[in-house]
């Protein structure tokens, strides 16, 4: 395998990781505006703000990765972003807010920027 090659092997990999990132992102997006609405289920909403919060988890612990290639500093931006997105979605939960559209607006600009 030449370098140039590999280079290529390498960017498909990081688009397809970054396309992955952004349909988990979809789904928690279309999740919490469901909740929004008011068209879950107690028990629906309970799994929806434990998927955001299980997918932040992912994101946060990939993200303390030495391996994670994305410089320090946007790699601890998006560190305190998911510790804050996980903590307001266990009050949501927990009925301490009932705000959910920081929730969304946030996880959007997150997804978007992924493209």
């Amino acid at each position: 395998m030449t370098l140039s090659s590999y280079d290529a092997v390498i960017e498909d990999s990081g688009r397809e990781a970054r396309a992955r990132e952004q349909q988990a992102l979809s789904h928690g997006i279309d999740l919490l505006k469901r909740l929004q609405g008011g068209g879950l289920l107690p028990p629906e909403e309970t799994e929806a703000l434990l998927y955001i919060r299980r997918m932040w988890a992912f994101f946060v612990q990939d993200l303390s990765s030495s391996r994670n290639g994305l410089p320090e500093k946007l790699r601890a931006d998006l560190i305190s972003i998911g510790l804050w997105i996980i903590t307001e979605a266990d009050r949501i939960r927990q009925q301490k807010s009932t705000d959910v559209d920081e929730l969304v607006a946030i996880n959007t600009i997150i997804r978007d920027a992924l493209a």
